[in-house]
């Protein structure tokens, strides 16, 4: 299981990698891509058939990605998810988040199994600082009920 300090660890790694945001923009998770660069991420899109994804040049796999990655962030189809995640361990990055739809079974065993930093079922904008009132307001709500990592 994760705790705050794995959040924090994660969300300190200034240089991610990011896989999932679609090429046309208007997924979900283009937004948290949008967001997160507003926050002063360096994002390095992971799109196996993009040139680019919201403006910037985009790595067709993991093992092409430039090694000063802290961090892995997915949100893609669970399905999809331990290909990735075994393609992060081969190029050495021990921090992935899997935002909320994106984990598998498979995915966090070998996660578990080959000691990568690992959070799942979380969204990261509520963690991401300065977080919208409305992921504060959410973050807030989780602590209430008792499900805020401690």
């Amino acid at each position: 299981m994760y705790t705050i300090t794995t959040i924090d660890d994660f969300l300190g790694h200034k240089a991610l990698a990011f896989a999932g945001a679609s090429r046309s923009g208007r997924k979900f998770v283009n937004t948290v891509y949008r967001d997160l660069k507003k926050k002063g991420y360096q994002l390095h899109p992971v799109h196996p058939q993009a040139q680019t994804v919201e403006g910037d040049p985009c790595y067709h796999s993991i093992a092409e990605l430039p090694p000063q990655i802290g961090g892995l962030f997915i949100c893609v189809a669970p399905d999809e998810t331990g290909q990735l995640v075994r393609q992060a361990h081969e190029a050495g990055i021990r921090h992935i988040w899997l935002q909320q739809g994106a984990a598998s079974e498979d995915a966090i065993r070998f996660c578990d199994e080959n000691s990568i930093s690992l959070i799942h079922g979380e969204c990261i904008l509520m963690f991401a600082e300065p977080a919208h009132w409305l992921h504060r307001t959410h973050r807030w709500c989780w602590k209430l009920l008792g499900k805020l990592p401690e």
